[in-house]
């Protein structure tokens, strides 16, 4: 937690002054059981109705200079927790964003999510009741007991004895606590999760009929966390109850060993009073302390959290600045022996890869289910560093490139289509922010999306749905391919995004991504990846994935001829006469 404590470095004036009004405040509480005193030891005693008004007054004073104090500690410490959390939020989301898919495979979004809200909201609260307690309390308690001894010293040995066992109470139930809460935050990414997959996969969920069975792993992953939180209130639960036995206790000594002083002579009535006040204010004082001390750990446990997040480093490294040179006579995208393997796999994903692309090809991807194809073209824009070999674009190795550089020559349509809330040209214009609508209607046509969009009101101001949830699967895909088209990439990769699509339309679009290639002579190389074969069969070159290995390259004639497997996935769609007839 301490690490994370620069992001108060803007709000100094405010971590200074919280704590400041509040001891300010604390100080007028001090003098209220001294007033009192007086009132009875003088304005009652000597009837003295003038006298009970005054000090009434002041009392009223002290209270609302004390009011005044409160708020204005409550006001610097809110702005400067609010600025700690905002800016503790921003640099975690950007950090986040900065993290490799290796990263982010291995630390998982319920998490992720969890961390940047309820941890981040666990901290903000701890350092609000910091400024706001961490000096009060310790000072009202260390007052007192300064304020009891100047009363009697006799009676104010009670104090030295009641405090400490106040505190091992305290002491003792926080012991018992704290690593309760911390299971609290874990279980917090349970509920998350689960809440997640729900969200996103409810349409399987309701397809599979898998309702029940969903509602009662949550139940069972609710009921943990609510056996958890009453665990940790149980415990908690005898705080009052002891603390107030004792201090109770402690008030009883007071007025026995206080009477007993008073009858002597050495002690007044008021001062007996005075001092019962100072024993609740201390353990008033104890409680807001205990209660800090919860705040504080589930803060530090949350802040441990967000550090394992800012501990984690991009395996990506962009220490390149400066824009290169690109090759303009050689290939477009070259693997040389090329590995790879997720963490903590214990097999490679990707091994001893060796192809190259020429510009403006088209380079169909395909093989079976977890056969690495997009493994394969997540290499290319380096969303993940290859573990041996090297991939290079334009005749530069991936890593010598600035992202920046690197990224704007791809465009990049992956399997699920993703689409975000605002209109059609807001969603076009991801990929080229200056985008005119020339250029986006262009990208559109291209992408077989032109006609059903001129048909919706208001047409590229049409509105669309957070996840595109109100379009089909098909209309999905073909707005994501055109908004990875407006950019005009040097290289397009399709990740199997034409899965929804009709074979008219799917046709249609090749044809017209064909045309697109071959538009200049430095045309857009197309990496094709599909599982149907009628879809990439026109490529110019065909690699063919089995188990992480490349098991063929080369036209569609070609492969049917010398690679068993291309033949056995064209023969597990077509029947042998229609093999034979392609």
């Amino acid at each position: 937690m301490r690490s994370l404590l620069r992001y108060l470095r803007g709000y100094v004036r405010e971590t200074v002054l919280a704590p400041l009004f509040k001891m300010l405040e604390a100080s007028f509480e001090l003098i209220v059981p001294l007033v009192t005193a007086q009132i009875i030891d003088v304005g009652i005693v000597r009837r003295d109705g003038a006298f009970i008004w005054k000090m009434g007054l002041v009392m009223v004073v002290l209270g609302l200079v004390g009011l005044a104090c409160s708020l204005t500690a409550q006001y610097f410490a809110a702005k400067a927790a609010m600025g700690f959390s905002t800016g503790l939020r921003r640099e975690l989301f950007a950090h986040i964003n900065s993290l490799s898919y290796r990263e982010l495979d291995e630390i998982g979004t319920p998490t992720l999510i969890t961390r940047i809200t309820s941890d981040v909201n666990q901290a903000q609260t701890g350092v609000n009741l910091v400024l706001r307690l961490f000096l009060r309390s310790p000072f009202i308690v260390a007052g007192a007991l300064v304020m009891s001894f100047t009363i009697d010293v006799q009676v104010a040995l009670i104090f030295l004895v009641a405090v400490p066992l106040i505190s091992l109470v305290i002491y003792l139930i926080m012991r018992w606590t704290v690593p309760i809460y911390r299971e609290v935050q874990k279980m917090l990414d349970l509920i998350s999760r689960l809440t997640r997959e729900n969200h996103v996969g409810a349409r399987v969920v309701r397809a599979f009929g898998r309702q029940r069975e969903e509602i009662e792993a949550f139940t069972r992953a609710d009921r943990e966390f609510t056996r958890i939180q009453m665990s940790a209130g149980r415990i908690s639960a005898l705080l009052n109850p002891a603390t107030y036995v004792i201090m109770n206790l402690a008030i009883v000594l007071i007025l026995w060993v206080g009477g007993r002083q008073v009858d002597m002579g050495r002690l007044t009535q008021g001062e007996v009073t005075a001092l019962v006040n100072y024993m609740t204010q201390i353990l008033l004082a104890l409680l807001a302390l205990a209660n800090l001390i919860v705040a504080v750990t589930k803060a530090m446990a949350s802040g441990t959290r967000l550090n394992e997040v800012f501990a984690m480093t991009t395996s990506l490294s962009d220490e390149v600045r400066e824009e290169i040179r690109t090759d303009t006579d050689g290939s477009r995208v070259v693997f040389r022996d090329v590995s790879f393997s997720y963490a903590h796999s214990s097999s490679p994903a990707l091994e001893g890869i060796s192809f190259s692309a020429e510009k403006g090809q088209v380079v169909g991807i395909i093989g079976g289910t977890g056969s690495g194809k997009s493994t394969l073209i997540d290499l290319i824009p380096r969303f993940y560093d290859a573990a041996s070999g090297t991939v290079e674009v334009d005749g530069h190795p991936v890593a010598a490139y600035p992202l920046g550089q690197l990224r704007k020559k791809i465009g990049v349509v992956p399997q699920r289509a993703v689409l975000f809330k605002g209109t059609i040209r807001d969603n076009m214009r991801w990929g080229k922010e200056d985008a005119t609508d020339e250029e986006i209607w262009r990208a559109l046509e291209v992408a077989q999306a032109r006609e059903f969009v001129e048909k919706k009101e208001g047409k590229l101001e049409a509105t669309i749905a957070q996840g595109g949830r109100d379009l089909s699967g098909g209309q999905r895909q073909r707005l994501t391919i055109a908004r990875a088209l407006v950019r005009e990439p040097e290289i397009l990769i399709l990740d199997d995004s034409t899965s929804a699509l009709d074979n008219a339309t799917d046709a249609a679009l090749r044809g017209a991504l064909r045309a697109q290639t071959k538009r200049s002579g430095q045309g857009m190389t197309v990496f094709l990846i599909s599982q149907r074969a009628a879809s990439i069969k026109q490529a110019d070159k065909i690699l063919v994935m089995d188990e992480g290995r490349l098991a063929g390259v080369g036209t569609h004639s070609e492969l049917l001829r010398d690679c068993p497997v291309y033949r056995e996935i064209c023969l597990s769609q077509f029947s042998e006469k229609e093999v034979s007839a392609i």
